[in-house]
């Protein structure tokens, strides 16, 4: 039990799926583009600024009003993504078989938001869904699936295949599937792909993740 334990807070830990904790205002009569950018910028600050015997508290606050702006806006795909992306972190905070739990309910969101659009956010929920087949474990614990897991982040490159975030989860997969030299070219990308507007806080940490990674390849 210990061993499962264990294996699901390691796999689950580094879900990404990113200063002063900030709520998210009431999202009734906020346009979804809004609440989503709030949603957007307290995981930044949680993921990478916040200190670690706070994140699961924090995330799961967060979660619960990412709930609130994805029941805010039926039927658009944007809210579900984040709130599978919240989720996903709480999971990476929590650990253990409880975690279980959380991914099988994030994996619902991303699969929801797919089939309203897919391409939303620039394949961030093919994106997000190939992060954790790769991470979760398979049968009978959970569902994790390398081969699915391999889809999906292609899809999402497809999409957007300059974005920091397709290239460093394609590279960190090639990685967990023993490909470390072909790893090497997705996360040098991640390090030199274009910023993008408001989103500082995660490139900075994304680029850290990358670089790291990359550094235990050479090494």
């Amino acid at each position: 039990m210990n061993n499962r334990r264990n294996a699901i807070r390691t796999v689950i830990a580094a879900i990404a799926a990113a200063a002063a904790w900030a709520a998210v205002p009431a999202v009734q009569a906020a346009p979804v583009d809004d609440a989503v950018t709030a949603l957007q910028h307290d995981w930044e600050v949680i993921r990478y600024q916040t200190p670690p015997a706070e994140r699961e508290k924090r995330f799961e606050t967060l979660a619960v009003n990412a709930h609130k702006v994805s029941e805010s806006f039926p039927g658009r795909a944007e809210p579900l993504v984040w709130e599978g992306i919240v989720v996903s972190s709480l999971a990476g905070e929590k650990g253990g078989l409880g975690a279980l739990g959380l991914v099988k309910q994030a994996k619902a969101l991303y699969e929801r938001a797919i089939q309203i659009d897919g391409n939303v956010l620039e394949g961030s929920a093919y994106n997000s869904l190939g992060v954790l087949y790769y991470k979760v474990p398979g049968w009978p614990l959970g569902f994790g699936d390398k081969a699915r897991a391999g889809q999906m982040l292609q899809k999402a490159l497809a999409l957007n295949p300059q974005g920091i975030d397709a290239n460093f989860f394609y590279g960190e997969y090639l990685v967990e599937t023993d490909h470390e030299t072909d790893a090497v070219t997705y996360l040098q990308r991640a390090i030199d792909a274009p910023p993008r507007p408001g989103r500082q806080i995660a490139d900075a940490g994304r680029r850290e993740e990358a670089r790291q990674l990359l550094g235990k390849i050479k090494r």
